[in-house]
């Protein structure tokens, strides 16, 4: 298997024609130093790969099969630029794995790849400069529905006046995880709807998601026993229907893009939490700002009467990105955030605490 990739990045690279078809070699290296200090912890300074963007390095590719219609593929993998581990360990494609159609009736799409609200290529969400990267200004303070699944059936149609309608489904779950071997009621489930538009300077986007863990497992934990150490699968407790909305709108200016982004996420018998967010990015000095300020803020509905059940928090932050070619960018970030009732002695610098950042990120 390790031979055939290897391989086929070899072929991609070195310009050997594929048959009918157009494959590309593509890849993202990120690396930087980032000093944080969250609250009741120590001053860390840390060697740190993909703050902002992932590392990573994949294969597309696409056919003309003629009359309006295409079919191409992406296979994705993630990996840490500082040790080279792998992304998920046993994935030879971590991060996208997945087949689809294009044509007059819209793009169909099948395999592993983001929820509508997080990334990769069915991802519509916007709204927010720092998008999934970036540390702890990422649109992650209440965290998603979904980010990675497997088992994905998407669907997009052709845009109408700037319009297309997307929906998604897994028969796997949000956990990257699960298990699917079960029968159909007790597998995973994902269901997302969302809608974009984009047109002119204007980009929005309106996203509805739910989740069904079911049978959903956090993994392999080791269980002492009579004949010693004996591994075995936890399944996660709750399996409460989780559901979030997102919504996003862009507007290029020209001398300065404002965002506005808003979500909100709940699930039975636990958190309910709204974050808003206004960020903009602007060319400066041959390079781009991006500034922005979120504030996060719920109640815990499952909290024990002994226990504070509200929870908010807000955080500043600002990147300045330069080119030094058309594929080198050096990258500087820096954050604080501070939080309240519940999250006031949290030891995460998306809650409480600062980040600082540079770095160097190369793309091929």
């Amino acid at each position: 298997m390790k031979k055939t990739l290897i391989a086929a990045a070899v072929m991609a690279a070195s310009g050997v024609a594929f048959a009918a078809s157009n494959v590309t070699l593509y890849g993202v290296i990120e690396e930087g130093v980032v000093v944080s200090k969250a609250k009741h912890a120590d001053t860390m300074v840390d060697l740190k790969a993909g703050f902002d963007s992932g590392n990573r390095w994949g294969i597309k590719g696409v056919e003309d099969l003629g009359n309006g219609y295409n079919v191409g593929f992406i296979l994705e993998q993630g990996f840490t630029a500082d040790n080279g581990d792998e992304g998920v360990e046993g994935k030879a494609f971590n991060r996208e794995s997945i087949l689809y159609v294009n044509g007059g009736f819209g793009s169909l799409a099948f395999g592993r790849t983001g929820g509508l609200a997080f990334a990769q290529s069915q991802a519509i969400r916007t709204g927010w400069v720092f998008g999934t990267g970036y540390g702890s200004s990422a649109w992650n303070a209440i965290d998603f529905v979904a980010k990675r699944m497997n088992n994905v059936v998407s669907y997009a149609t052709p845009a109408i006046a700037g319009f297309t309608i997307h929906a998604m489904y897994s028969n796997s779950g949000a956990n990257e995880l699960a298990n699917d071997d079960k029968k159909w009621s007790k597998n995973g489930h994902y269901y997302g709807i969302g809608v974009k538009y984009q047109a002119n300077a204007i980009k929005s986007s309106l996203i509805f998601e739910a989740t069904q863990n079911k049978n959903s497992l956090l993994g392999a934990v080791d269980q002492k026993g009579e004949a010693g150490v004996v591994t075995t699968e936890e399944k996660i407790k709750n399996h409460s229907a989780k559901y979030g909305i997102n919504y996003g709108l862009e507007w290029d200016l020209g001398a300065i893009t404002p965002m506005f982004g808003y979500q909100y996420i709940w699930q039975d018998g636990g958190n309910k939490d709204h974050q808003f967010g206004l960020s903009a990015k602007a060319p400066v000095a041959g390079g781009t700002v991006k500034v922005g300020a979120r504030y996060t803020f719920g109640k815990n509905d499952g909290a024990k009467a002994n226990e504070e059940d509200k929870h908010n928090a807000w955080l500043i932050g600002a990147a300045y990105e330069y080119p030094l070619s058309k594929r080198t960018i050096v990258k500087s970030y820096a954050g604080y955030a501070d939080g309240g009732k519940a999250w006031k002695d949290e030891s995460e610098t998306k809650y409480n605490g600062y980040q600082v950042y540079l770095g160097l990120c190369h793309s091929f």
